[in-house]
């Protein structure tokens, strides 16, 4: 993929490929947020729900390492595709969504749909497993991966972190905000299944994973 896919800002578009290092939080409640790092260590984007795992959210916000917004992530209700939509910062009035994402049928073994509004309108399918760390974004209209969930590898031991420290593997200029936000609602959607069989999203992806 040569060109930039610039959803929130082009500041978060990496020219080259890029891992990204996620780390689920348990600040006060287990699995109460998200921190994520980029290859220098440095904190890219932060999370923080401030409640229990288990309740489910209607409103997300993904923050800058600054606390800065830079989307809103809305659950619609009622929806049996389990429909989600992203504004851009803090969502204020009758702003419109920039993107939604959505199960493409009620089955939930099925894959879930990403439309990002504009011109021109574009549109991926994420398939494989979130519960596993296991799955990919793929652009509709090539069918090739522009961003990949992994589990990470501890370089020093070469042992497998637990699923609450993965990667989040980008294609050159992808943005990366937008990545992690659909992240979150994946999250969400994990939250919402009843056990691990029901969270594959699709066929599961299963590539040898690289040491980082």
């Amino acid at each position: 993929m040569n060109n930039k896919v610039v959803i929130v800002n082009e500041k978060f578009c990496f020219p080259e490929e890029t891992h990204l290092t996620v780390h689920k939080t348990s600040v006060f409640f287990p699995g109460d947020g998200f921190i994520v790092y980029d290859l220098h260590g440095e904190v890219l984007y932060r999370f923080d729900s401030y409640g229990p795992e288990s309740t489910p959210k209607d409103e997300l916000v993904l923050m800058d390492s600054s606390g800065k917004c830079l989307l809103t992530l809305l659950r619609k209700k009622p929806s049996l595709h389990q429909r989600w939509e992203g504004y851009i910062g803090e969502k204020a009035g009758h702003q419109e969504p920039i993107f939604s994402l959505c199960r493409s049928s009620i089955i939930r073994r099925s894959s879930l749909v990403v439309e990002v509004y504009g011109d021109p309108e574009e549109e991926y399918h994420i398939e494989g497993s979130f519960t596993h760390r296991c799955c990919k974004m793929m652009d509709n209209s090539s069918r090739d991966p522009v961003v990949e969930i992994k589990r990470k590898l501890d370089p020093s031991t070469n042992v497998m972190l637990g699923k609450d420290v993965f990667l989040l593997c980008l294609k050159p200029g992808f943005d990366s905000a937008f990545a992690m936000g659909l992240v979150l609602i994946l999250d969400q959607i994990h939250g919402d299944d009843a056990d691990d069989v029901a969270q594959e999203v699709g066929p599961t992806v299963e590539d040898p994973i690289p040491p980082s």
